[in-house]
């Protein structure tokens, strides 16, 4: 499944990284080539697609209002998907060596990209905004979410305990 934002296209991707640095530079060429910017999520470290979304809109704005909290559009993004300031925490975001289930990010849209990137990585539909007991525990350790916040507002509802530290991070910078 697609989604697509205003001038941004998000798409599910399946990749096997061996060398993660050779990797970056593969996808910045492919980005450069396109005069675009791509980001890949972790897709395991966020709570479906919504909060990749949010991530990019709020890098998106971000960059437009020349404040920015880094130097490149992609950084911007993986910092708001962790919710953090820290470059070395939103990098645990992105890509690693391994196999890779991941969100990735085309913005603005070039359909052409897709092609280029489906040389690289496999494109799936089926839907990964599931949140098993496994991630709930690994969403809760990643943004610090507390039981009785949990208890609070019902365990269904992490994904809006997610996307609230996401838009905490705009503010509080």
């Amino acid at each position: 499944m697609d989604s697509s934002g205003e001038d941004y296209e998000i798409r599910q991707a399946i990749m096997t990284v061996s060398d993660r640095d050779t990797c970056l530079r593969m996808i910045k060429e492919i980005a450069h080539y396109h005069s675009i910017h791509i980001v890949c999520f972790d897709a395991e470290k966020l709570a479906g697609r919504d909060h990749a979304d949010a991530a990019i809109r709020h890098a998106q704005r971000s960059i437009l209002s020349t404040k920015p909290i880094s130097n490149s559009f992609e950084m911007e993004a993986l910092l708001f998907a962790a919710g953090s300031r820290q470059c070395s925490v939103a990098a645990l975001f992105g890509i690693h060596e391994g196999e890779n289930n991941m969100f990735v990010c085309s913005y603005p849209v070039k359909n052409e990209v897709w092609t280029t990137l489906s040389r690289h990585m496999h494109f799936v539909t089926e839907t990964w905004d599931d949140l098993t007991d496994n991630k709930i525990s690994r969403l809760r350790s990643l943004f610090g979410i507390t039981q009785d916040e949990l208890e609070t507002v019902g365990q269904e509802r992490i994904k809006d305990l997610v996307l609230e530290r996401i838009a905490l991070l705009e503010v509080n910078r």
